[in-house]
């Protein structure tokens, strides 16, 4: 799903020196594709340091990315620049077909973040989930790096914890957050200036979030779990040297920087916030919400276009929920049934957390007789589900971690269960395709171990490739076995529909002027989710402009392009090698997909 480099205690000449040789210091000679992609990786890598973290690089793991700074911004500006500067020295007559498209998707990439760079906001990538962020409004109550930070702080996330050496690194890398944090202030203070703030209902949903880490026990802070875990071949000394640095850390930073920050944002930001919604009020908001839209979806669709496909979308799906409803024998119209299923004790029917995990992974184990039929593919890595961090619990959706590289971490599907009294089962079967296998964890896990792909395409990248994928594998269910329980069938309706929503309602919200509650009317109206569950969606969207648009525009596509194999190529086509097709060259801009494709049944044909 969603800005970046100066490591946030060097100075810029100290971050040069850390990558003397790189592209900076030589050009390259006519064809030498390896040499630039080796090099765009180390800046990929270096101007975030919590993803080359994610992928197993750990000399990274003591810094965290300044990345909404000054100094940061303009560096990122020069590299992206040059980049771009030795990518046109390339013709597709210099390198291999594999190449030269592994050179469209960095002249792709390069160009769309320096485009962000110049926006007045500043609208670039996230350095942890790919989304936009706005360096004048850098923390949100949703997919923010206050939230990921605590998440990694835990010690089972993807920051490591396993030598003296990684417990001492992640001081220091918090030793950068805390700048972070400063930062943070000073921009939104800059913010409240220039009338570029946060929308005061998503201000108030962080004070609870910066609470949770004021006024309780060191030992219960989660910042202070790592200590729990210490590993029994550490000596009493260093165990008494970790423990009193970590206690002494918590107690006299990182405690007192939560109380400023809560201060500063109950007292200072929350009674400047704006009582608009959307990203169309905030000046230049328009044009940023525009390229945004080229951002997450790699296409040149305008905000109409993809609100009136997002409302043919509602239509088709509505009408096929109705046909369910009907073969159910509900009598009601499809609002009323929404509410039946929200009740309906039959779909409410665990009583411990430890269900819900377990129901997960008897789907996991329905679904491995058939994937042979539908995939070649294999990925290495393995994988684990996981109820979400109490702390984030209430506002998370449920999301995928990779695993590392070296597959030796799993690759993880977090699911929060913030009250077990109401977890509702019916999107449990489409939600696993697409969190897990396979969906995120089997596209995910392809891409960062092709060993064909140039490294720099190994981290999760192009949103709308990766979310497509992942709603895409929700409609492979009644091919793998599933969706037997026309409940469940229901429920993947109830997700595409979620997503089809996401068009209409993103851009209301954005583009067309549409208030918070009317995008919660609209989504109310249209798809079976809890009140709370769409309230916190809503939200979601004023947050990140323009990230919920990649799942429906992606997977439309790569439905598209199915189609048209199935037809052009009739009895010959393989699902198997069509889904190889779209997985083996890792994540890509929908055009050059498309490209792809063409060939690849251009190919078939004369075969």
């Amino acid at each position: 799903m969603n800005r970046y480099l100066l490591f946030i205690l060097l100075p810029i000449a100290l971050i040069s020196c850390r990558q003397e040789n790189t592209a900076v210091a030589k050009g390259y000679h006519v064809g030498d594709a390896d040499s630039l992609f080796s090099d765009f990786y180390e800046f990929k890598k270096n101007i975030n340091p919590i993803e080359a973290t994610k992928a197993g690089f750990n000399e990274y793991n003591d810094t965290i990315a300044n990345y909404i700074s000054d100094e940061y911004q303009l560096f990122a500006k020069e590299k992206y620049t040059y980049f771009l500067d030795q990518l046109s020295q390339f013709d597709s007559t210099m390198v291999s077909s594999e190449d030269w498209m592994s050179l469209r998707v960095m002249d792709w990439d390069c160009t769309v973040k320096l485009e962000g760079l110049m926006n007045p906001i500043k609208t670039i990538a996230s350095p942890i989930y790919d989304l936009p962020s706005f360096e004048l409004m850098p923390l949100f109550q949703i997919q923010s790096l206050h939230l990921y930070v605590a998440q990694l702080a835990g010690g089972t996330s993807v920051q490591p914890f396993d030598t003296e050496q990684d417990y001492r690194n992640w001081l220091k890398r918090l030793d950068d957050y805390l700048i972070f944090l400063d930062t943070s202030m000073l921009k939104m203070q800059e913010g409240m200036q220039k009338n570029v703030v946060a929308p005061k209902v998503l201000i108030q949903k962080m004070l609870p979030q910066l609470d949770a880490f004021i006024d309780i026990p060191v030992t219960d802070n989660v910042y202070y779990k790592p200590i729990l875990q210490l590993p029994n071949s550490f000596s009493d000394a260093v165990k008494e040297e970790l423990t009193a640095s970590y206690t002494e850390f918590i107690n006299t930073k990182l405690e007192p920087k939560y109380v400023e920050l809560y201060d500063f944002v109950k007292d200072s930001y929350l009674p400047a916030g704006r009582d608009t919604d959307g990203l169309g009020a905030l000046p230049n908001g328009p044009d940023t919400y525009n390229y945004l839209i080229k951002l997450h979806t790699t296409t040149n669709m305008t905000a109409n276009e993809i609100h009136e496909l997002g409302l043919k979308e509602v239509a088709r799906i509505s009408a096929e929920m109705n046909t369910i409803k009907n073969e159910l024998g509900f009598k009601g119209d499809l609002k009323d049934f929404f509410v039946e299923l929200r009740q309906k004790k039959e779909l409410v029917p665990f009583e411990k957390p430890e269900e819900v995990i377990a129901n997960f992974n008897a789907i996991n184990g329905r679904i491995s007789k058939t994937l042979g039929d539908v995939f070649s593919l294999r990925p290495k890595a393995g994988f684990e589900v996981r109820r979400t961090e109490g702390f984030r619990e209430a506002s998370a959706s449920a999301e995928y971690v990779p695993g590392s590289k070296d597959a030796k971490r799993p690759g993880t599907f977090y699911v929060p269960i913030p009250d077990i009294s109401t977890y509702n089962t019916l999107q449990d079967e489409a939600l696993f395709l697409h969190e897990a296998i396979p969906g995120h964890h089997y596209q995910l896990s392809l891409q960062q171990e092709n060993k064909d792909l140039p490294e720099f395409l190994h981290p999760e990248s192009m949103g709308v490739f990766v979310e497509g994928w992942a709603l895409y594998a929700e409609s492979l269910g009644k091919e793998l076995g599933l969706y037997e329980d026309p409940y469940q069938y229901f429920g993947m309706l109830s997700m595409e529909m979620h997503r089809a929503i996401r068009l209409v309602v993103d851009t209301g919200i954005h583009a067309k002027g549409w208030s918070r509650e009317e995008a919660i009317a609209f989504s109310l109206e249209n798809e079976a989710e809890s009140e709370d569950n769409i309230v916190a969606e809503v939200e979601r969207y004023m947050a990140t402009p323009g990230q919920a648009l990649s799942y429906k525009i992606g997977q439309l596509k790569i439905r598209e392009l199915r189609t048209r194999a199935e037809k052009e190529l009739g009895a010959s086509f393989d699902v198997r090698k069509f889904h190889n097709q779209v997985l083996n060259s890792g994540s890509l801009p929908l055009v050059l997909l498309e490209e792809k494709i063409g060939r690849w049944i251009a190919s078939q044909k004369r075969n």
